[in-house]
């Protein structure tokens, strides 16, 4: 019960910062475009908790922790809005009103919040804590590896593959994954010497059949000194593009085949994390919560109608056609863009009940 009271309260503290800071972009852009925000809610379903503000936002606190949404006065416009919502309109409030510039400032603001609250998380990590680093040195050889069988030990420092060197991990994993069974050399660095060592890569093949080079080694990981605040920041800023491009380097991967979508986790899979790396300290949930913040940053700027790349799109055409894209082509995209995100939610949410055993174990009790 601690566990799970641990992985609920984890889960509802990751997503509910993120949804916020998500929702708060959208608003605070609004309010400074000149829209009025009529809902801000975190959560769906019946509020638990509703309150006015003094400029006439309703801020709603729901149940179901699986996002939230900013409503924009006038965000209908006047193709679907219906005579009465018309007349309650506030003159130069509306977001349907302004430029279509103001729109997307509003849109992206969202995403780009995200963004920023990750660089503002690793930067107070980096500045108490220091930056992680894991360095080229082997920590460990996995026993019957091709590491082993080729005299790897640990301490040695991996500096060149073949004839090309290699600088970090990344370098090597690259390498590595790129040539299953090949036969090579590997130079270490041991006591003050460069050392070559002849190596076939072992090779590893994944649930669709791709195959890919392993070394078995793990690496030592590090923590730095903690970092003045500006540099911090600059750190902050590559550490946040960094894993920005390893996401959609791993998306591609899984859209080419050569990972198995299988990987895909969903809600399920976000809140057991959480409480994993909440056992762990404040240090792992902060890193925890920077990486899903990019993660939802990232994946809000796909350009798929329902989320805020896709109307980012539709903006795109506007400004360059110089009038809105038609109502049918709207609805359309969104009814596909929909369709699209409910599939992912279901595959996603069958791999995390994959993940966890239970068709398995409903198997298992039909013998």
């Amino acid at each position: 019960m601690p566990d799970l009271i641990r992985t609920v309260l984890a889960f509802a503290l990751v997503l509910g910062v993120l949804v916020f800071i998500h929702e708060l972009g959208h608003y605070l852009a609004a309010r400074w475009r000149g829209v009025h925000v009529e809902v801000f809610s975190i959560g769906f379903g019946r509020p638990l908790l509703r309150w006015h503000d003094k400029v006439g936002t309703e801020w709603r606190l729901c149940p179901v922790p699986l996002g939230g949404y900013v409503k924009p006065h006038g965000f209908e416009g006047p193709e679907d809005a219906t005579p009465e919502q018309m007349a309650a309109w506030l003159p130069g409030r509306t977001f349907h009103d302004k430029p279509v510039l103001s729109r997307a400032i509003v849109i992206v603001a969202g995403p780009v919040f995200n963004f920023l609250l990750a660089i503002i998380l690793f930067a107070g990590l980096f500045t108490f804590s220091g930056r992680p680093e894991v360095r080229n040195v082997v920590g460990q050889v996995v026993a019957g590896s091709a590491a082993a069988e080729a005299g790897v030990r640990p301490d040695d420092v991996i500096v060149r593959i073949g004839d090309q060197a290699v600088g970090n991990v990344a370098d090597i994993q690259a390498r590595i994954a790129a040539e299953p069974g090949a036969k090579t050399e590997i130079t270490i660095h041991r006591a003050g010497h460069d050392i070559a060592l002849p190596v076939t890569v072992g090779t590893v093949t994944d649930q669709s059949g791709n195959r890919s080079g392993q070394l078995g080694v793990m690496f030592t990981a590090t923590v730095g000194q903690p970092q003045p605040l500006p540099r911090a920041i600059v750190s902050a800023v590559d550490e946040t593009w960094h894993l920005s491009v390893q996401t959609l380097a791993g998306l591609w991967q899984m859209i080419t085949g050569q990972h198995s979508a299988k990987d895909l986790g969903g809600p399920l899979r976000i809140a057991q994390m959480s409480g994993q790396v909440a056992q762990y300290g404040l240090a792992s949930l902060v890193s925890f919560m920077a990486l899903l913040s990019i993660n939802l940053g990232l994946i809000n700027l796909f350009p798929i109608p329902v989320l805020d790349g896709g109307r980012l799109v539709f903006y795109a055409f506007e400004a360059i056609l110089g009038r809105p894209v038609s109502r049918r082509v709207r609805d359309i995209s969104f009814q596909a863009g929909f369709a699209v995100i409910a599939s992912l939610f279901l595959f996603s949410t069958f791999n995390d009940l994959s993940h966890f055993g239970l068709f398995r174990w409903v198997a298992s009790l039909t013998g």
